[in-house]
């Protein structure tokens, strides 16, 4: 290995670079899969496992709350030890974590695999946007990223169809446990491919973990999330509300210690520059209201199984029709962001709520009769109003952010996102189970959940205006090396 400075020396891209960029892929595609394709297995583990409503929703938000809680770590780590070295070592984690869960015995046991499974993906995905960027030049890396996309995009598509599917098949006897053992083969075929193909790369100046800051994060998510998750179970004990009411002293300290600890000439989990940035101020907690409204795949997979008995194979196939809208609005973004900036996103959040209400409409007409193809009108919108929200958000947001701190802000964006979905799951979860104990009806126990989800986009419709107008520029990142003010990039050339 000879190692190359780029703060000094003019960039070499790897020569096998898109080689290299198949595994890579391969483990965004297998983070996806693994965050839809329980969706139709939790009646599965609920009859095997004995799993109760609090245990469902942990095993969905728990492996999005680690993922979201150490997405910024994952990168640092990456930053600092080398982006090859934790991607594999995340890769490998995944592995052996998707083994746990296939083998779970028990309640804990999935729910505790499931959040280090999560863990690992946030070890490994975030090396995937960096060895993009610094690998491919400008002109070949809108290409990469649109593959990079198309991968996530695949994975949201085919997870629940493929969860149902493996499940009705039961190969070997395996039911439900084989939506986690299918990520055996992709895996070994990425964790091979990257330790084959893929270079080393870390940064010049390589920034101090803030442990103390991920912990801080993560006990204000947890005194959410946990009352949420399991104040239904319990009868909303003082502990509940307490828990709630912590969550503000826990924030307050955590900013405290950011400020502290860029003062003392540490590395912040969050420069407290960020929070001069309108478009953050602004995009973050959207991000939020709007992510905390997309967990009705979650509630919904249940009332298909539970309330009107269908197989998990049919639960996949009726969920399918939004991937298609997830592609037309990703298309229609692509056209429209550039001229419209944020009213896209305004645009795109009555689009949900007619998604929302389109789905409503014929559960409540229908009731029990409700076929599948009754559902396809409202479930492509709402795939498409997904897609224009996701495709047009961040682009928005980072636009109007300086160079210097686009990768701390994209960091934050992203972050956002999953926490908002972690908590959607956590309150449409709590509302539905809590709507079914009080009535046991299935159906009346979806409608609330879904006009939650309309109250939530409606909220995400009025904050959209609080955005900084403007279209989103369609420039392509320089290719310039970067400077020691960047922080440089030191790569390990093999020879």
């Amino acid at each position: 290995m000879t190692p190359l400075d780029l703060r000094t020396t003019p960039r070499i891209h790897h020569p096998r670079r898109w080689a290299a960029l198949v595994p890579a892929l391969l483990a965004c595609y297998m983070d996806l899969l693994d965050a839809t394709i329980v969706t139709v297995a939790l009646p599965a583990f609920e009859e095997d496992l004995g799993a109760g409503p609090a245990t469902l929703q942990w095993t969905s938000a728990g492996y999005t709350l680690a993922f979201a809680v150490l997405l910024i770590t994952g990168g640092r780590v990456g930053d600092i030890y080398g982006r090859k070295r934790t991607f594999v070592t995340g890769m490998a984690v995944f592995l052996l974590t998707s083994v746990l869960c296939g083998l779970a015995r028990n309640p804990e046991m999935l729910v505790v695999s499931r959040v280090l499974q999560g863990a690992a993906a946030a070890m490994m995905i975030p090396q995937v946007l960096s060895f993009i960027q610094v690998e491919f030049p400008s002109p070949e890396r809108p290409r990469a990223l649109a593959m990079y996309g198309i991968s996530l995009a695949l994975g949201g598509m085919t997870g629940p169809v493929l969860g149902g599917l493996l499940i009705q098949a039961d190969i070997a006897g395996l039911g439900w446990r084989a939506v986690f053992l299918i990520n055996l083969p992709v895996g070994a075929a990425a964790l091979l491919g990257a330790l084959r193909l893929m270079p080393e790369s870390r940064s010049g100046t390589a920034p101090k973990l803030d442990l103390v800051g991920v912990l801080l994060v993560t006990a204000a998510l947890v005194a959410v999330m946990y009352p949420l998750v399991q104040g239904h179970e319990t009868g909303w004990p003082l502990w509940t509300f307490l828990s709630f009411v912590a969550v503000m002293p826990i924030l307050l300290f955590f900013s405290w210690h950011q400020r502290f600890r860029e003062r003392s000439g540490g590395t912040p989990l969050i420069p407290a520059r960020m929070s001069r940035h309108r478009s953050l101020r602004a995009g973050l907690p959207l991000a939020l209201i709007f992510f905390a409204g997309t967990g009705h795949t979650f509630v919904f997979s249940l009332y298909l199984q539970q309330g009107l008995g269908y197989s998990s194979w049919r639960t996949g196939l009726t969920l399918f029709p939004s991937s298609l809208g997830i592609i037309a609005g990703s298309m229609l973004s692509i056209r429209l962001a550039p001229r419209l900036g944020r009213r896209v996103v305004s645009i795109a959040a009555l689009v949900k709520i007619a998604g929302v209400v389109g789905v409503i409409y014929p559960i409540h007409v229908l009731g029990p009769a409700l076929t599948p193809w009754a559902l396809v009108p409202g479930a492509i919108v709402l795939g498409t109003g997904m897609a224009m929200v996701s495709a047009t958000l961040v682009n928005i947001v980072l636009s109007k952010v300086p160079v210097q701190d686009a990768g701390a802000a994209s960091g934050l964006m992203t972050t956002a996102l999953q926490v908002g979905s972690a908590i959607s799951i956590a309150v449409l979860g709590t509302v539905f189970f809590g709507s079914l104990t009080g009535t046991g009806d299935h159906r009346q126990a979806i409608e609330a959940c879904l006009w939650v989800c309309v109250a939530l986009f409606f909220a995400s419709f009025v904050m959209s205006f609080l955005l900084p107008p403007g279209g989103v520029p369609a420039t392509a990142a320089d290719d310039r090396p970067p400077s020691a003010k960047d922080g440089g990039i030191r790569r390990s050339i093999p020879r």
